[in-house]
């Protein structure tokens, strides 16, 4: 999301300073024009940012909505998020945010687990939630999964587990 934000304000700096100097140059009605010009400029730049900041929460909003709901569907699951650690964050082919999923059966026969990850920022900020099954681990055994993140994510990414469910 900061990546986003920095592009819409990058893109606002960008037009104030062209439509300064081409109020500047222009035979218009002088410095108050151009005043006028670049403040409705940095206006509509500060449109842009917060236009863009309003659909990134809106899709980690939506994310976290359908990792709720996913998780909601395990019946009788239990606590299982000690038996789960997750790799380092990559990119795909795609640009999306990856990471491996371990979920460590400990019991006695077959278990599946729905795995919430949380990716967040630098600064611990959710910027996406997923749910990955990794299911049928045989007993004693440890099951693999890959998480991928909703859309494409910028800056540092960590993950997290969010919430782990044995079932």
């Amino acid at each position: 999301m900061a990546g986003v934000r920095g592009r819409g304000l990058a893109a606002g700096v960008g037009l104030v300073v062209l439509v300064s100097a081409a109020a500047g140059c222009s035979d218009g009605d002088g410095p108050s024009a151009a005043a006028s010009e670049a403040a409705s400029a940095v206006a509509s730049a500060g449109a842009v940012v917060s236009s863009a900041a309003s659909e990134a929460s809106d899709a980690v909003e939506s994310a976290a909505a359908v990792a709720k709901d996913k998780l909601s569907e395990v019946k009788d699951g239990i606590d299982a998020k000690d038996d789960v650690t997750l790799g380092a964050p990559a990119k795909d082919a795609d640009g999306r945010t990856t990471v491996s999923v371990s979920a460590k059966n400990t019991e006695g026969s077959p278990k599946s687990f729905a795995v919430q990850v949380d990716f967040k920022d630098e600064g611990g900020k959710l910027l996406d939630t997923v749910v990955v099954t990794v299911s049928d681990v045989a007993a004693n055994a440890t099951g693999e999964g890959t998480a991928r993140s909703t859309h494409t994510l910028s800056g540092t990414v960590k993950a997290e587990t969010g919430k782990a469910l044995r079932y």
